[in-house]
């Protein structure tokens, strides 16, 4: 789809996750026990038949940088367009532009030379398995100039408290968009724009010394544009505090919510890793999980997730909980409602429970 570019922002998703993002930023995070955040994000633009994609991010993006790398899982390691990283240059003393507007002010080339009219933009913290084409059409017809994803949320959490709901009147027309927790109309942190007044309406904020693009340049001025509301339909989630990314991650141990996530003509696409099968040794007992590639069972695993190259030695119980890449559990441990990231040892006899409201957290590359 060559008239519409994406760009992914970063910039605004506080590292509120504490042990998670030590390391890592949230686009980051594992997810779903072999993805990352940004993959559904990244996935969604591909199946949007977007061939050029731009990240804005500011720190912690080594590992970030590491799972993306060229975009080649994605198909985007291509001559035209293609996958681009675009961290702040503060290269030009006359720039008086901060917060995410430096990103859009000192990249300003990148989106001059695109041959797209419409920009794509979205967070990683909105979990979905969808395209934006019908959205695009929809956008075009309406002849919008920008147009919000929702997401019509039937049960309210603490996670949803920070966004935005929006107020639309019957043909779809944005009127507001407010804190009103009573409206489970969300906006969801991906919308549409024409690229031009897209680059208009930052050199407007800049000028007069603003520093979020999207809260000053368009919900600030929503009396002077025209704004539609285009409704998300399928699975979706959002993930922005450790208690949502706890739940959200036991949902899809839930079969219907699983298969409304991955199961349909839509692929998430992750980075390639060329792991053996699991391996379920004789003492092994899994029920009601979902274990990624290369793990090795011989003890008790229920109501977990376990990530690539997990070892659950015999005698050991994991109940409840999500154990990330390469973590070793040792003989006679007891896990519940606990996280633990990356190479995480557990030596034998260790007891760990936290609680479902908060699971106990273990920041990466800890020995227990």
């Amino acid at each position: 789809m060559e008239s519409l570019m994406g760009l992914i922002n970063l910039d605004h998703e506080h590292h509120v996750f504490n042990e998670l993002t030590y390391f890592r930023n949230n686009a980051s995070m594992p997810f779903g026990g072999r993805y990352r955040m940004i993959d559904f994000t990244l996935s969604n633009m591909v199946n949007t038949e977007i061939n050029e994609v731009a990240i804005f991010v500011r720190n912690k993006y080594r590992s970030l940088l590491d799972h993306i790398g060229t975009g080649k899982s994605w198909e985007l390691d291509r001559i035209n367009g293609g996958l681009f990283i675009l961290p702040p240059d503060w290269n030009d003393p006359t720039d008086r532009s901060k917060g995410d507007l430096r990103f859009f002010h000192n990249n300003r080339d990148y989106f001059h030379r695109s041959k797209s009219q419409y920009v794509l933009i979205s967070g990683s913290q909105f979990i979905s398995n969808t395209d934006y084409k019908n959205a695009f059409k929809f956008h075009l017809e309406r002849n919008a100039d920008v147009t919000l994803i929702s997401a019509d949320v039937k049960e309210l959490q603490p996670e949803h408290y920070p966004y935005y709901r929006i107020d639309a009147d019957e043909t779809g027309w944005v009127d507001n968009l407010t804190n009103d927790q009573k409206n489970n109309k969300l906006f969801t942190g991906v919308y549409i724009i024409n690229k031009d007044l897209l680059m208009e309406l930052v050199d407007e904020c800049i000028a007069y010394n603003k520093d979020n693009f999207f809260v000053c340049g368009i919900k600030d001025k929503l009396a002077d544009l025209k704004i539609q509301k285009y409704d998300h339909e399928g699975y979706s989630a959002f993930v922005n505090t450790i208690e949502s990314f706890y739940r959200q991650n036991m949902n899809l141990l839930l079969e219907e919510n699983y298969r409304d996530l991955f199961f349909n003509k839509n692929l998430v696409r992750t980075k390639i890793s060329n792991n053996p099968p699991v391996k379920y040794c004789k003492n092994a007992d899994v029920k009601h999980s979902l274990l990624a590639n290369g793990c090795v069972i011989d003890g008790a695993v229920e109501g977990s997730l376990l990530f690539r190259g997990v070892t659950v030695k015999q005698g050991a119980t994991v109940k409840n909980s999500i154990i990330m890449q390469r973590c070793t559990i040792e003989e006679g441990v007891y896990l519940e409602n606990v996280i633990l990231d990356k190479d995480v040892y557990v030596s034998k006899g260790q007891k760990i429970i936290g609680s479902n409201e908060k699971p106990y957290v273990v920041a990466k590359s800890q020995v227990i």
